[in-house]
């Protein structure tokens, strides 16, 4: 590409990573235009759609984010769909490159029989349709007294946290309505969490599990006989002020008297115990079976051949995520990742694809924070810039844009009917949903059907009530 003219760049995926990505790079001094695809209605990606309702610490994220988008140098064009609305070809005609940072939003797999039967679930589905995501449906089956959570990280906690509590607790956060209609009629009494290592080795934040301990009416319960500490966790623990505040909150829960506890529920932490069966009967989850496992002194752990079955009713994995591969962009199944190198896309033969970037947990995988997110776009903006300045390969290094009116892309997408939801479109259901909490002292009531999203988005009647 000629460098005297102005660089258009198309960035797929309007959560934290392609924001990111969009600011670092409007910031570069380069002459660029930045257009910011989202598939879905509504910008954000996981802090609105995969942090708990009763975070809005967290989701203070927007903010920030909200920001970057309200200055007008990035144009956002939301509910358009890529690998359907627009596809790479299409890209390379009104762009000179793009970056895919559509996350990982799938459940991580967990081989272990009987994970498919009837009551087992994945907790990216679950935080999903808790959240009001469009694409989940409105119900969801909470017919279980005693559920089982596998998983040692903050979504294992969200998810033990949320199948808990009482809904009226929940009445101040912008809970959609048919979830909080949901939980009040739900059973449960007893949630049961299952990490396979020690109290040293999990990956709660010591914020996020201190909370369990404040959740009105709801008992923390662990277990002595789970506590044991090899040199790998002493060392975690002298090393890591996060683990030495994790392993004494769990440490502190295990002080309690008998008669602290008189709570209607209960939350029950199970260290030590590695998950290898979910038990059925008629393809109904009756149980899971979990082994025993004792430290091996480097923190990892190994299996005894102790089993224990626990009568529960529904079981949730909450494992990790996992990416979903892009048409026509290279994907490494096994990682669930975009195959790169420090952010260049690479094609099967491990040379970078023109024009081809990528960022966030869709380019690392889905682990770190906000901070890593950041980091991971600067390192893929970088190259990218270093791609524009190299005189003597440039015009291998990006697309070769044959319409670059910033109107063609919008005349495209109009032409195969998608209905384009733009900033200012946005701003309308902002205000829509803020209008709707409001009355109730509440931030915001979601709009959670896709097509009233576009709706009230675009000025027309909804096809529903709200609340609803």
């Amino acid at each position: 590409m000629s460098t005297n003219r102005k660089l258009r760049v198309a960035i797929v995926g309007a959560g934290p990573a392609g924001i990111y990505a969009a600011d670092i790079l409007s910031k570069t001094g380069l002459d660029v235009g930045i257009d910011l695809f989202e598939r879905l209605p509504a910008p954000f990606g996981l802090v609105r759609y995969g942090v708990a309702p009763d975070h809005p610490r967290i989701k203070q994220i927007i903010v920030a984010l909200h920001k970057v988008l309200e200055r007008g140098d990035i144009r956002l064009l939301a509910n358009v769909d890529y690998g359907v609305d627009v596809k790479l070809e299409d890209l390379r005609q009104f762009y000179d490159a793009v970056i895919f940072s559509t996350g990982s939003i799938r459940d991580a797999a967990l081989a272990i029989p009987g994970i498919d039967l009837d009551g087992s679930y994945g907790a990216a589905d679950f935080v999903s349709w808790y959240d009001g995501h469009p694409d989940v449906p409105r119900t969801w089956p909470l017919h279980a007294t005693e559920v089982a959570v596998l998983g040692a990280g903050n979504v294992a906690l969200d998810v033990v946290r949320f199948l808990a509590k009482h809904a009226d607790d929940l009445l101040p956060t912008e809970i959609p309505a048919n979830v909080y209609e949901t939980l009040k009629a739900s059973p449960v009494t007893d949630v049961h969490l299952f990490a396979r290592r020690g109290p040293a080795q999990v990956k709660f934040s010591p914020l996020e599990l201190r909370e369990l301990g404040h959740v009105p009416d709801v008992d923390v319960i662990v277990y002595p006989e789970d506590f044991e500490f090899d040199e790998g966790s002493m060392a975690a623990i002298h090393s890591s002020n996060q683990t030495k505040q994790v392993v004494k909150t769990l440490t502190d829960w295990t002080l309690k008297e008998p008669d602290e506890l008189s709570a209607t529920r209960r939350i029950h932490l199970h260290f030590l115990h590695k998950p290898v069966e979910v038990l059925g009967e008629d393809g109904h989850v009756v149980g899971l079976r979990t082994e025993r496992t004792v430290l091996r002194g480097d923190g990892d752990v190994k299996g005894t051949g102790e089993l224990h079955d626990w009568p529960v009713q529904a079981v949730y994995r909450a494992v990790g995520y996992f990416g979903s591969p892009l048409v026509d962009i290279p994907f490494d199944d096994a990682a669930g990742v975009i195959p790169n190198e420090e952010g260049r896309v690479l094609d099967a033969e491990g040379a970078p694809l023109p024009g081809v970037y990528a960022t966030g947990w869709i380019k690392r995988g889905p682990v770190g924070l906000i901070g890593h997110t950041k980091s991971d776009a600067t390192e893929t903006i970088r190259h990218l810039i270093e791609d524009v300045g190299d005189p003597q390969d440039a015009a291998n290094r990006f697309f070769t844009a044959a319409d670059r009116d910033p109107q063609a892309v919008l005349d495209h997408l109009v032409a195969r009917g998608v209905e384009v939801i733009q900033w200012s479109d946005w701003e309308v259901l902002d205000a829509h949903e803020r209008s709707l909490g409001e009355p109730e002292g509440r931030e915001r009531i979601k709009v959670v059907p896709r097509e009233d999203m576009v709706a009230v988005s675009l000025g027309r009647p909804l096809t529903e009530d709200y609340p609803a």
